[in-house]
């Protein structure tokens, strides 16, 4: 998960620690959200998709995840 604190901290242009913030609220989300059995796995997932990381669209990302709040 600390690789994709610092990728959104530098494609967004935010600190390592708002970025912290917002990652981690992402995640829970996505744990809340998920069934349990995948929720379990986020983590883990997470960790083992570092390197997809470095070609991530903060831009989309961020305005798919804009939507599921109600955002648009």
């Amino acid at each position: 998960m600390d690789e994709l604190v610092r990728q959104v901290a530098e494609k967004v242009g935010i600190s390592e620690d708002k970025a912290r913030v917002a990652v981690e609220m992402v995640v829970d989300f996505l744990k809340q959200k998920l069934p349990a059995p995948l929720a379990a796995h986020v983590d883990t997932a997470l960790g083992a998709a570092a390197p997809a990381i470095a070609n991530l669209d903060v831009g989309s990302l961020a305005s798919s995840i804009g939507g599921l709040f109600g955002k648009k």
